[in-house]
């Protein structure tokens, strides 16, 4: 029992220090930026040893909430508690979050040196990570959207640190307005799942799923779909990606923070409520649709960005599709595993992208057979898939039992395919070598992505829904329709220097540059929003100056 209350409190005291940062010591805090910048140091810290101490006592204990306050709220709302939930998906997300709070603070140390608002900046990364953690650990759904909120408009100031430039603001003004759109729509399937349940915290609401059999009352479906519509919003994913690509204008840190974190909070708000998603099947249809375009279009607009930070960009924008295509194919172990090996890549490709420029210069162009190519490319998925599949059964992987396991095998065996198809078009001394060195590489990376498969699944347990409970209802057309997508993402990105002499590819490549012009209404908006408001402000003052938000 002490070890349970103690674990509890390392995980509620854990993001205090970073928001009293933010809000008591950051007052005037470009005046005393060196003692901002310190505390706001150590406060990462303290949230990383916290975690730490949190999981290693969790070891010997298993999944527990702790409720240190609860009062009622009126209109039915149930409580609003301070309550902590630790299991292993918290910990997990508290650690990784915490560990790039602590590299993006110590990146900034030296990085914002001299800058004239150097304090004001560490005061806003304090409280951004802190409302995050915050929002990691409740098990209260009230506490959980307040720190949604908080977490939102503190990496708002963040976005916009840079106000004197323009594309910063409008791209921070249309997170914005998606931010609130999505606020709107998670409060209310909180209120439904309140009033139909008459549970506050997630743990009581995966409680009563699991007791409940058959389809789920009118007001959870509708609660659920909310909930994917704010996860959507709040992912960045086409055609609602504009606002992440733009955003590159904001320090190089808080792309890194954002990439690597705050990105997945509607990827965690799927895993927090997945026993509700695991009900409603045309929900996790529109996960997997929604997730498979934006896996697709994201990737092929990469292949036009000449840009690399806006690069690595569309490449999160794909990610994060791929992340809520897992989620709706019920893969819920393997989209925290990919939430962990994305944000600590993705963090490190931020932070060294000045040095990532040296990999882009003198590409080799190489002469292009296209029938040569498309021979090679299906050698290559044909090797990639035997060892892929050979290593699953190893594994003891029953694939025909589990088809949205085979569909993800699939998909790594066309990953594998690209490293073999580049050691195919390899000519000359040493090409046999490369080639059995690649395959060993394949062997051991599929090893490595099923072996943690397993790992991850082991260690959430019971924190989220098992992979199988969705997988005998999600029909065949729709995993092949995945399987198609990603095999013909490959071609194209071979036969890409061939396409680009079609007038109409010529086409195709031009609009893929320009994301589709699809964010251009969304623009329109944020200028709108923009000009009403300082219209209201000027009419109300004539002496007040609208001020970029």
């Amino acid at each position: 029992m002490i070890a349970i209350i103690a674990s509890s409190l390392l995980m509620l005291v854990a993001p205090w220090p970073l928001l009293l940062v933010g809000l008591l010591v950051g007052i005037r805090a470009d005046h005393h930026a060196r003692w901002v910048k310190t505390l706001s140091d150590g406060a990462n810290w303290f949230a990383l040893l916290c975690s730490i101490s949190a999981t290693a006592m969790y070891v010997t204990m298993a999944q527990h909430s702790q409720t240190f306050l609860s009062m009622p709220l009126p209109w039915e709302l149930g409580s609003f508690a301070i309550r902590t939930l630790v299991n292993p998906l918290t910990l997990v997300m508290f650690t990784l979050v915490s560990f790039m709070g602590m590299i993006v603070s110590r990146y900034s140390a030296t990085y914002m040196v001299g800058d004239a608002h150097e304090g004001r900046f560490h005061r806003w990364l304090s409280l951004t990570v802190g409302a995050f953690l915050a929002l990691i650990v409740t098990d209260n759904i009230w506490g959980f959207w307040i720190s949604f909120i908080a977490a939102s408009l503190f990496l708002h100031q963040l976005l916009i640190f840079y106000r004197e430039r323009p594309l910063a603001v409008i791209a921070a003004r249309k997170k914005y307005l998606f931010s609130r759109i999505a606020d709107v729509s998670l409060f209310t399937a909180f209120l439904l799942i309140v009033r139909t349940t008459g549970r506050t915290e997630f743990s009581g609401i995966a409680q009563w799923m699991h007791a409940w059999h058959g389809s789920l009352p009118a007001s959870l479906q509708i609660a659920t779909g909310l909930i994917v519509l704010c996860a959507i919003l709040k992912s960045g994913t086409f055609p609602l990606h504009g606002w992440l690509i733009q955003v590159m204008e904001a320090p190089t840190q808080v792309s890194a923070l954002l990439h690597a974190g705050l990105i997945y909070t509607g990827a965690f708000l799927l895993l927090r409520v997945s026993p509700m998603i695991t009900h409603v099947s045309w929900a996790w249809t529109v996960l997997i649709l929604a997730g498979l375009l934006s896996a697709t279009v994201a990737s092929l607009m990469m292949m036009t960005e000449t840009n690399i930070k806006e690069s690595l960009a569309y490449s999160t924008s794909a990610q994060l599709g791929f992340m809520l295509m897992e989620c709706g194919l019920g893969l819920y172990s393997i989209a925290v595993l990919h939430i962990v090996a994305h944000s600590v890549y993705k963090a490190h490709a931020f932070l060294s992208s000045g040095s990532v420029v040296d990999n882009f210069r003198g590409p080799m162009i190489q002469k292009l057979n296209i029938k040569q190519t498309l021979g090679r490319a299906e050698l290559a998925i044909l090797i990639s898939g035997l060892v892929t599949f050979g290593v699953a059964m190893a594994f003891g992987f029953d694939l025909q039992k589990q088809p949205t396991l085979l569909t993800i095998g699939a998909i790594v065996a066309i990953a594998m395919g690209q490293l073999l198809l580049q050691a195919l078009n390899r000519s000359g001394v040493g090409a046999g070598t490369l080639l059995s060195r690649v395959a060993l590489l394949s062997i051991i990376v599929c090893s490595a992505y099923f072996g943690l498969h397993d790992l991850s699944t082991d260690l959430l347990g019971s924190s989220i829904p098992s992979d199988t409970l969705q997988a005998d209802h999600i029909p065949i057309w729709l995993l092949a329709l995945i399987v198609v997508a990603f095999l013909s993402l490959l071609h194209i990105q071979q036969l890409l220097p061939r396409l680009q002499k079609s007038s109409f590819w010529q086409a195709v490549y031009v609009n893929l540059y320009n994301g589709l012009y699809v964010d251009l209404v969304f623009s329109q908006m944020a200028f709108l929003h923009a000009s009403k408001i300082g219209e209201t402000l000027g009419a109300a003052n004539p002496q007040v100056q609208f001020p970029e938000e």
